[in-house]
């Protein structure tokens, strides 16, 4: 069994208000995605990493990230296009069809485990597609359009949903071609793989993995490193 992971980190930063993109500030002194690349390239489960970055820094990501962490795993670094979504179809299509299994993350998640890793590839397998997340905490309200709440969601049944994701290649490229047959564009990848009728495994992720796209996040984020170095002391 072969498995692919597709890194889409095609972030421009704008959420941050700085010059720098998210994807490249530093995380204790480490760029945020070189943290994410790095657990991938220590995962025994995956043989290959496809790493998709915007149109003008592929030399930078490779020079600076791919090539001065020891990535090595990294085959391709791909210009993204103007979506998310669309990153991702170029890394399907560069893929090709000598993979078993497909892993979708984003960049910007530098404390995914190798553990939740490893059993989403297993999961993916045997259950054709899974995703990760954790429950809901707070109460959820749904509202009507001018804000009033028209019912409060029961939290037994509601997770956040994160990456890791993973897809058998054939369920997660016919999710692909459907979408883009019918222009369609969803939030996640799982949600192109339920369109096309297939079932999606929710499995328990972390709290601490934490997608980072705010000020606040990387704050947050460094709350977590400083932790784990306390632990680790």
């Amino acid at each position: 069994m072969r498995t692919i992971a597709i890194i889409p980190a095609g972030g421009s930063g704008k959420r941050m208000k700085g010059s720098l993109s998210k994807q490249y500030l530093l995380l204790n002194g480490i760029p945020v995605l070189a943290h994410t690349l790095m657990v991938f390239q220590c995962t025994p489960m995956i043989h290959d990493v496809l790493l998709v970055v915007p149109a003008g820094d592929i030399e930078f990501a490779t020079k600076t990230i791919v090539e001065k962490y020891g990535a090595s795993k990294v085959t391709q670094v791909l210009p993204g296009g103007k979506e998310r979504q669309d990153s991702v179809k170029k890394g399907l299509d560069a893929a090709g069809d000598d993979y078993d299994v497909v892993v979708i993350h984003d960049g910007v998640r530098p404390f995914i485990s190798e553990e939740l890793i490893h059993l989403s590839v297993l999961e993916a397998c045997k259950e054709e597609a899974v995703t990760t997340g954790v429950p809901v905490k707070d109460t959820v309200k749904m509202l009507d359009q001018g804000d009033w709440i028209m019912e409060t969601l029961s939290r037994n049944r509601l997770w956040l949903t994160q990456t890791p994701q993973a897809f058998k290649r054939e369920v997660i490229k016919e999710a692909y071609r459907s979408a883009y047959n019918d222009n369609f564009y969803g939030t996640d990848d799982a949600s192109l793989v339920e369109r096309i009728g297939v079932r999606v495994k929710m499995l328990p992720g972390s709290y601490e993995n934490i997608k980072i796209t705010t000020k606040e996040d990387l704050w947050f984020a460094e709350g977590f490193m400083r932790g784990r170095m306390t632990k680790d002391q």
